[in-house]
């Protein structure tokens, strides 16, 4: 009998830890498959608006971080220490680029649409072209046309797309599961991990639940 492993993985596209955190369990999933190359793992997203109290065409993002973090100096260290944990799993995140701090309510709708619609390989490729967008291209994940403009870059067929977004910042309803922030990882509904922790402690918690698993199935 083949063997499974489910992930759920709960984010944020305005969240750059979900960003690290997705790189380190890519890692993660890499040696987890060397050392059980029988095992299928199942790597399900679920998205979670972190802002939903934003306007619709978001707010300035220089703005919002010195508000939330009180000055200019906090920001330019915040940004540093994301960077430099970003360099250490090979990814480039350009603050300077990012003028909008947008709402993500759409981009939510746009990628579950793709979910039900696409297979994993469309729904990754489009996952990692949307974060790309924000943390290396600088576009606005709140502007239905940006939107539409990357699904058609990815291949989708933006008719079939266009109906779900809204563009009236109603909030996009996060699936329960996620109450402990992002990113935050499930590893078979058994265990939960929450932030951009370590590949080996992704690789350890993964470890465990396909243990935990294996041994239900064991005949009493």
């Amino acid at each position: 009998m083949s063997r499974r492993l489910q992930v759920d993985v709960f984010f944020d596209f305005i969240c750059p830890w979900c960003l690290i955190g997705k790189r380190q369990l890519e890692h993660a999933q890499v040696q987890f498959r060397s050392r059980q190359p029988d095992v299928q793992i199942t790597t399900v997203w679920h998205g979670v608006q972190l802002l939903p109290q934003l306007p619709v065409q978001g707010e300035p993002f220089a703005d919002f971080y010195r508000k939330r973090l009180g000055s200019a100096e906090a920001v330019g260290m915040r940004q540093a220490q994301v960077r430099q944990a970003a360099a250490a799993v090979g990814l480039a995140i350009d603050f300077s680029c990012i003028a909008t701090m947008p709402n993500t309510a759409d981009a939510h709708r746009l990628f579950e649409r793709v979910c039900t619609l696409g297979n994993a390989v469309q729904r990754d490729v489009l996952l990692e072209r949307l974060f790309a967008a924000y943390f290396q291209k600088g576009e606005d994940l709140g502007c239905r046309e940006t939107l539409l403009a990357i699904a058609r870059s990815c291949g989708f067929d933006t008719e079939a797309l266009a109906d779900c977004l809204k563009g009236d910042a109603s909030p996009f309803f996060s699936p329960p599961g996620a109450a402990g922030g992002v990113p935050s990882f499930q590893f078979d509904h058994r265990m939960t991990l929450v932030g951009a922790q370590p590949a080996e402690v992704l690789l350890g918690a993964m470890s465990q639940a396909l243990k935990e698993s294996d041994r239900e199935r064991q005949p009493v």
